[in-house]
Parts: structure tokens; sequence; C-alpha cells
């Protein structure tokens, strides 16, 4: 292991995008237009489910909690990428980065255990109804929100001390737009095998236990949804669950992509931007996608307008 004196208190560089370098409005027009449209959409979701009655059941909590991660989840990153668009100036001090890894990874992980937590609430809706209020009542609701925020908090601050004692000697150039913790991991000097296998493991438990159990749940959804015998039973059943799974497909695609593939150099451009789609343009889409299609926040919206 190499050792290297006062490496945690200099600067780190972010290289971002290449084609940022030569294009510097068009760039810095879209991420300021998502960032806005991100915040906007987010607030505006949580403001309606606040204030309609209507709105007040485990499904739209469970959104209201989605939306206020993704605020903190665009938030930690996209300011960042913007001044560096803008100013050409890709400096990072190390407290910066630091930062942006924990507040990132925090809301992250949280936007995990609450889309989970969204499959667990519509398998109950679909496949257990008439047990639905007696399951998802108040407090069950509460205790599965404090665990996703509590747990993704301790996480965070878990993953971002291993990563702050790190030393950086050789390089301080971050081949990715934001602080991230497999490219910080991967920068270190320090000889990082038994973090990577924590890392590994900690994969297991926070990211493919709870897509695995996404994805039983919805093998059991669309199961149930299948044997009901009315066809307008059956399309209002499936369409209660048609956004979420919107949801879950949009954030777990382009992640599965980005960490699936063999790692290649040539590459690292690609993935940054395919990196791009789950960090800003997912967390965008959220609040259209929860309600171009969805009548009752339709209907709440026309209500508060009028």
């Amino acid at each position: 292991m190499n050792y290297c004196e006062n490496t945690t208190r200099t600067d780190f560089y972010i290289l971002g995008f290449s084609t940022f370098k030569t294009e510097q409005i068009l760039p810095s027009v879209g991420i300021m237009t998502m960032y806005l449209l991100t915040i906007l959409g987010n607030m505006v979701i949580t403001m309606v489910i606040g204030l309609v009655p209507k709105l007040h059941t485990p499904m739209y909590f469970f959104l209201c909690n989605l939306a206020i991660s993704d605020v903190i989840y665009v938030s930690s990153t996209l300011p960042k990428l913007l001044s560096i668009t803008i100013t050409q100036d890709n400096r990072i001090s190390f407290a910066g980065c630091i930062s942006q890894l924990y507040f990132f990874t925090f809301s992250a992980v949280c936007d995990i255990f609450v889309l989970t937590s969204m499959a667990g609430d519509r398998y109950v809706a679909i496949c257990k109804p008439l047990q639905y209020t007696l399951i998802m009542n108040r407090r069950v609701c509460g205790t599965m929100s404090a665990v996703c925020w509590t747990v993704s908090a301790v996480n965070s601050l878990l993953l971002t001390l291993l990563t702050s004692v790190l030393d950086f000697c050789d390089c301080r150039e971050i081949s990715h737009f934001f602080c991230d913790l497999k490219t910080m991991t991967a920068l270190s000097s320090s000889d990082t095998t038994s973090r990577e296998i924590f890392m590994l493991i900690e994969d297991i438990i926070i990211a493919f236990v709870p897509f695995s159990l996404t994805v039983a749940s919805y093998v059991q959804i669309i199961s149930t949804i299948l044997k009901i015998r009315s066809s307008e039973t059956r399309l209002k059943a499936f369409s209660s669950c048609t956004s979420h799974l919107t949801a879950v497909i949009l954030f777990y695609g382009p992640i599965l992509i980005v960490y699936m593939k063999p790692e290649s150099e040539h590459s690292k451009e690609q993935d940054n931007l395919i990196s791009l789609l789950y960090v800003a343009v997912v967390p965008m889409l959220n609040p259209f996608v929860y309600s171009l299609r969805n009548k009752d926040v339709l209907d709440a919206v026309r209500k508060l307008i009028t």
C-alpha cells in the first residue's frame, strides 16, 4: 500500500463529458432545464399530495417520499455539473467531493427502498385487496418510510467514511461527471480489496435484494391479474401498477446496463451518458409518469387550479 501525506486535503478534477468542452451553450441549457423541471415537477407532486385529502393513501404517501428523494438526488450532482459546463473549471474540493458522494448515495439508496416499498404496496392492493387497509395502515407506512430514510442515511455515512480515509496519490482526475463511489475507489492509491468485497456484499443487500423483491412482487401481481375474469377489472387493476412499473424500469434499466457491461476504457464516455439517464432524466420523468396517466392526480391538480 502506498502512503502519501495530506492527499485528502487537495482538489479533485471532474473530467465530465469531452463533448461539453467544445460545445457549452446547448449542454448548459439542457442540464439547467432538466434540473429545473425535476425540482418543479417533484415539488408540485409533493404539494398536490399534501393538499388533497383524496390522495392521502399509501401509494401517494410513498410517491411523496420518492419525490423528495429525487430532489436531493439531482441537487447533489447537477448544479456542480452545470457550473463545470459553464465555467470550464472542473475542480472540486475534497470536502465537496465527499459531500456529493454522501448525498448522491443517500438519495439513490433511498430511491431503491421507496420503489421497493411501492412494489409491496401494489402487491397487497392487487393480491390481497380485502386486507389492504388492515395491512397498509398509517403506522406500517410510517415505519416503512422511516426505515427507508434511516437505513439509507446510515449506509451512505458508512460508505462515505470508508472513502474519506483513502489515499489519492497518483491521480486525482475523476473520469465521471460527479464523485461516484465506484470511480473514487478505483482512483485511490490505497489497497481497496477489502472495501471492494464489502461493496459487493453491500450491493447484494442494498440493490439486488430489493430489486429481486420488486420483480417477485410483479410476478405475483401479473399472475393475479391474469386470473381475473372481467377484462374491465383486469385493465383497471393493471393500470394501477403501470406508473410504478414504468418508474422501476426507467430507474433500474440504465443502472443494469452500466454495472453489468464489461469494463472498457473506450466506453467511459458512453457509460457516463447512460449514467446521466438515471441521474438526471429519470428523476425528471417520474412526476410526469405518475401524473399524465393518473386520473386521481390530474383531477386533484384541476381542483387546486380552479
